[in-house]
Parts: C-alpha cells; structure tokens; sequence
C-alpha cells in the first residue's frame, strides 16, 4: 500500500460503523510496526488488561479466533525503481562528500565558485539522470517483469521540476545576477513543446497554408517561443500572399524576428540592453506601419491577417495584455506567460525580480491545485522553496529528499535544526525518503546512506537498521549465501566497511557479536570466532570456543577437529590481549587439542607425546579438561616397546594427576572433571576418579618400564 492517512484491510477487522460494539466488548484495535523495515501488523485486543477470571478462558478463545493483518506503509520498490535509488545514490554520496570538503573552506562555501560548480555539476547529474531513466520508461518494450512501477509521465514531471531547480537556484557562477529569460525559456520548449512538430508538418506540406485555421496560431507560438527557424519558415511562406500590404509588412516582421537580440550573443549585458532599445524601436515603426494601413484592405477570404500579425507585433512589443490574452487563447498556461515576459517585456529580468512577475500572473492566472508538478513549478517560480518540498514530497519522496539536500546549503531552507524542532527541513525530507526505502530490507545499504546524513536522529536510526542485519542471516536467501563465500565477506563485510565509513564502532562491535551469535547457531564456528574478535568480545569468544569443545563431548574427536580446523586461523593470527587472556588460551588449546588427535589419527605417537607434554608445560590446558587430557595419553603411555615420554615429562603429567586427586577431595571436584563425566555420558564424581586411577596405574606402569630400561 502507499502511504495514507486511512488504511483499509479486506476483509475488515471490524465494519464500519460498528467500532463502538468493539469498545462496548471492551476491546480495541491495535497495531506493531516490524523493526526489519516499515510494515506492521493490525489485529484486535482487549483495551484493559485487567480481565476477570471467569473471562480468560472467552479471551483466549477469542484471540485464537482473531486474525493479524500485515502491511506495508511503502509499496517495495520494483527492480526498475530500484536501479533508479541506487544509481542516484552515487550523486548523493559525492554531493555530501563535497559538503564535508567545503565544511573547513577559508572563503565559505557560496563564495567559492569552483565549489558552486562542483554542486551545479552534481545536480545537472541529477538531471541527465532522471532524463535517461525518463527515456527508458517511454519506450514500448516488453517487460516480462510486468508495467513499471512509475510511469514514464512520472519520470518526466521529476525531470522538469529538477531541471527548473537548477536554472532558477543554481546558475553559473557569475550569472546570478544576469537576465533569466533564455534560460527559462529554453527550459519551457524543452519540457513542454509548443508548438507541436506534427502541425508544422501538416503546415508546411499546404501550397497555402495561411488557409489552414492552425496557421495563424503555429505562427504566433513559434514566435512566442523564440523558434526563430520555424518563424522564419512560415513567415516566408505569407511572401506569397493575395496582400501585397501582408507581404510588405511580413518582410519587416520577418526581419525583426530574425534578429531579435538575445543576451549569449553579447559579451557585456549593457550591449545586449542598448542593440534592444534599438530593435524595440524597429518594432514600434513597423507598429506605426501597421496602423496605416486602411481596413478594407485587413482581411484576405479567411482571415482578418491584421489582427494576427497585430497580436505577434503586439508580442514583440512586450505589451503584457496581449501576452497574456494570447497565451490563454493558444492553450498555455501561467508558464507561458512569465517565460514570455521574460523575453519581451522585461528582457533584463533577473531571477531575484522573477517572484514579483509570478504573483502578478499567478492573480490571474493560478496554478492547477491538483496537478503536483504544476504546484511545484508555480513554487520554484515564486521563490518559495520550502513550499516547493513540501509539494514535492507528495510527488515523489525521492524528489524531495535530493532538492532539499542541494536547497541547505544554498540557505533556501532552514540548514540548522529549528529550536523547537527535532529534524531540519532538510533532514526531515531525507528521513522521511529514507523510510520509503526502508520498506525493502534489501535496500538497507543505500536507507543507512542517508540516515548519517542526517544528524544524530540519522545516525540513530541507521545505527537500529544495521543492528538488524545479521539478524537476517537466519533466514534462507540469497544474503546468507553470500556469507559463506569466505572469511569475513558479504553481507557482514558490507556493515563494516559501512560503520568503519561513518566511524559507527559501537555498532560495529555489536554487529559483529549478533553475527557471531548467529554463525554459532548455524555451527559456522570459524566466522564466528572472526567476528568475536574483530568486535573485541572476549567472553563470547570464549563461549564459542566451549561449543567447539562441546562438539568433541558430543560427537567425538573425528568431527570436533573438522570443527577446530576452521579456527585455527584465527588462533595463528590473534595476539594475547591485555586482560583477556583466559578465552584466548581457550582457543589456542581447542585448535592445539584438535592437532593432538589428527596425530592419533595419523598414528604419529611420538609427536602426539611431544604435544601432550607441550600443551600442559605452556599452561594452555583449562583445568576443566585435565582429566581428559590425561585419559588420551594412557594409549601412549602403554603403547609398544618404546617409551614416548621422558621420565620427568611422566612424573609432571603424575603432578597434574595428583592435583586433580587432591583438589577433589578438598570439594573441588566439578573445577577437574565435570568434563571427563560428561564424555562418560551419565557418569559422576566417581565414574571419573575410577577412569582416572586407570591413568595412575598407567603411569606407575610407565616408570617400572623407565626403571627397567635405565638398568639395562
């Protein structure tokens, strides 16, 4: 659904009219909103907690018999709407960053003209987007994919309503203050042809085509808009006329028409101003020929051409009546007038007198209230920038956000945060864009884009949004695949580099301990470990590296290694640190123990001695899983002829026997062998000394043997 004020569900949760037997029951409508992006849920419930008894049992049955919708306040945006955000965040992201080049500049920003070009660029960028994306819409193609989501005529109302923001707000530097009126325009025959290429077709195809009823009327729009070619065209064409008083006096017009100062073709503006005074004074003596000639001799079989050529001479003239009268009679509207008074009432008319001509138009000829773009328009126009957001943001969030992020810095709206306000107007346009976006959580990269930009309620936002990321993985799609592609690659390395890029460490760190957690889950321990130190959790590494140990318990040393192996790279790479060196060693002993057993496997008992002897003599054993180091080394201690240990590395592995006996029997026994009894799968306290009195009989077994070899 778009966002409305009402929402209608199907079929309702209560009929209309009928909400007050809802509150009668004592219940009411609630709703949730989902934290993963901007849907909720609506669904019935009791208004007071505080049911008595004999009503819990019709309550329960009640809400079992309760439905929840859900709903979006956004339509998620389709795959073509989508390459239109994320190609246009390019632009937004080098715009802020030339915001926070221009934050410490000496000059200050609006005095520095290679940093207003710099910002004219991007925002001309904007454009030549929106064009392209314009173009791309209007084409008749098939679109497997269905019809767009936005029409083309959308595309189109975004691209004139931004290019207008650009000619009114940002020109050249050094032309801010020289005559609008062949940039607007210019403007205008771009966004809205007049007239129509068709009718100059059929026009020029006519042996006479001052007979034709839409010849008068080409002719004069043409010359309204300055299409001097066109003008000049069909303006010949009246050099065969009946009249010989038309043909003369077109040759005059055609002349003037052709030649009509513009202001690009002058180096200074006093130039431009003095060769105008001069054409306006042609114009007035073609005016004093016009008015001599007799009536009789006015009219041709269809036409008074008098009349019509007096309305282009009146044009020309810059008399704001006929202007106006002959805009309204050729179909235009308010834009048509004050661009024409632009060019011939007031020629030198900067952007600052523009307002004032506007509301004198606007009096008489307003803007379509239910027409957005044309609201727009007639806002930009009167210089009132703020309104124009705020009709903006009705047409498309997207506009919205991206003016207003150019109108701060320019000070066309408030920059700074009002007192008695949370968000700038400029924040509360990206802001509100970026809900809009939030309603895709695949889109999450390019919504927290734009929450930093937005002060501290931004950034907190966006801090929620990438809190929830990892969260995701749990759920089977193309983001969890990703993942697994590497190390720390993906989804994740996306949130990192994204909080390294707006210096969010404590989100970071958070993030990373969320994905570590759901990694164990899915028992994908070596990311997990990576994620628990680059996120510097030390009591979650050390939980996670129990359940790798606990796989051993469970499933055995063949798996548990599997398991092990995957952080052992970690363990190379991670230095001890100050304060956290208890789950370090933990690590360091599960990958150690885990190499223990691969030398079982491989039956390379001497280098399986040599490792039991160097895994207690650097003190890396938990004491937890003495007892179960012990128990594996029975199986060297008694294996063949030769003897695998030293004498003294067999009286210190007697030691650490012997502490465990000790300790036990000082009531420390679940400090030494709760693990030993968990591998015995049922057995207790004395389940273990009985396994381990098998390891004190084999090593008294063993120093016989040294005894014994020591004679020899």
């Amino acid at each position: 659904m778009s966002s409305t004020e009402n929402l209608n569900l199907l079929p309702p949760l209560i009929e209309s009219g009928r909400f007050h037997q809802l509150v009668k029951a004592g219940q009411t409508i609630s709703s949730s909103f989902s934290p993963l992006d901007n849907s909720f849920s609506a669904f019935i419930t009791y208004a007071n907690t505080d049911i008595p008894s004999k009503e819990k049992e019709t309550k329960s049955r009640t809400d079992e018999e309760q439905p929840i919708y859900f709903s979006g306040i956004d339509i998620v945006p389709s795959s073509e709407r989508r390459l239109f955000i994320t190609d246009t965040l390019i632009i937004f992201a080098a715009f802020n960053n030339l915001l926070l080049s221009a934050e410490n500049h000496p000059v200050g920003w609006l005095q520095d003209d290679n940093q207003v070009k710099l910002m004219r660029k991007l925002a001309i960028d904007y454009v030549n987007f929106i064009k392209e994306c314009w173009v791309h819409a209007s084409q008749p193609i098939p679109r497997p994919e269905g019809p767009l989501q936005f029409s083309s005529d959308h595309y189109r109302s975004l691209y004139t309503c931004f290019s207008l923001f650009v000619v009114l707000y940002i020109p050249e530097p050094g032309y801010d203050l020289a005559p609008v009126g062949d940039e607007l325009m210019e403007w205008l025959n771009i966004h809205f042809i007049e007239p129509s290429t068709e009718e100059g077709d059929h026009l020029s195809a006519l042996e006479k085509p001052w007979e034709d009823e839409s010849f008068w009327p080409y002719l004069t729009r043409a010359i309204l808009r300055g299409l001097t070619k066109s003008s000049a065209f069909f303006l010949g064409t009246l050099l065969r006329h009946e009249s010989e008083d038309l043909q003369r006096l077109t040759t005059t017009l055609e002349s003037l028409v052709g030649n009509q100062p513009r202001l690009q073709e002058f180096n200074a503006e006093r130039d431009f101003a003095f060769s105008f005074r001069r054409w306006k004074d042609k114009v007035k003596a073609l005016r004093i020929e016009m008015d001599e000639i007799p009536e009789d001799r006015r009219f041709d079989e269809f036409d008074n051409w008098w009349d019509r050529l007096s309305n282009i001479v009146g044009i020309l003239e810059g008399r704001f009546e006929v202007i106006k009268r002959v805009c309204e009679d050729l179909g235009g509207d308010w834009k048509e007038v004050c661009v024409a008074w632009s060019i011939f009432v007031d020629p030198r008319m900067q952007r600052q007198h523009l307002p004032d001509v506007v509301s004198q138009v606007l009096g008489d000829t307003p803007p379509d209230p239910t027409n957005l773009e044309d609201m727009i328009h007639a806002a930009l126009f009167s210089g009132r920038p703020a309104e124009g957001l705020r009709n903006a943001s009705q047409l498309d969030r997207w506009l919205a956000a991206h003016l207003a992020s150019i109108m701060a810095p320019l000070q066309l709206i408030d920059a700074e945060d009002d007192e008695d306000a949370d968000l700038s107007t400029r924040d509360e346009h990206v802001l509100s864009y970026a809900d809009y976006l939030h309603s895709d959580p695949a889109l999450w990269r390019v919504t927290v884009e734009y929450m930093y930009s937005c002060g501290d309620v931004g950034k907190d936002r966006a801090d929620e949004i990438l809190l929830r990321v990892p969260l995701r993985l749990q759920e089977q799609n193309f983001e969890e695949i990703k993942i697994r592609a590497g190390d720390v690659v993906g989804v994740l390395k996306d949130v990192n580099q994204t909080c390294f890029q707006h210096k969010r460490e404590a989100v970071r760190r958070s993030v990373c301990r969320i994905a570590a957690q759901t990694l164990v889950q899915k028992k994908d321990y070596g990311l997990a470990v990576s994620y628990c130190i680059s996120a510097e959790d030390w009591v979650g590494l050390g939980s996670v590296v129990d359940r790798v140990l606990d796989e051993y318990i469970i499933n055995g040393p063949q798996i548990f290694s599997q398991y092990a192996v995957a952080i052992a790279p970690s363990a190379q790479k991670l230095q001890t640190p100050q304060g956290h060196g208890l789950s370090v060693h933990r690590l360091v002993f599960t990958v150690q123990y885990a190499h223990l057993h691969e030398l079982f496997e491989r039956h390379e008992y001497q280098e399986a001695a040599n490792k039991i002897v160097a895994i207690f003599s650097q003190d890396i054993v938990p004491k937890s899983w003495w007892a179960i180091v012990l128990c594996d080394a029975v199986q060297l201690l008694e294996s063949g002829p030769s003897l695998l240990f030293s004498s003294s590395s067999a009286s210190f592995m007697l030691q650490k026997l012997n502490e465990i006996f000790v300790r036990t029997s000082q009531g420390s026994g679940d400090d030494y062998l709760i693990v030993l009894s968990r591998k015995l799968k049922g057995g207790g306290e004395t389940e273990a000394l009985e396994n381990l009195r098998g390891v004190r009989l084999a090593l008294a077994r063993y120093f016989a043997r040294c005894t014994v070899f020591s004679a020899q």
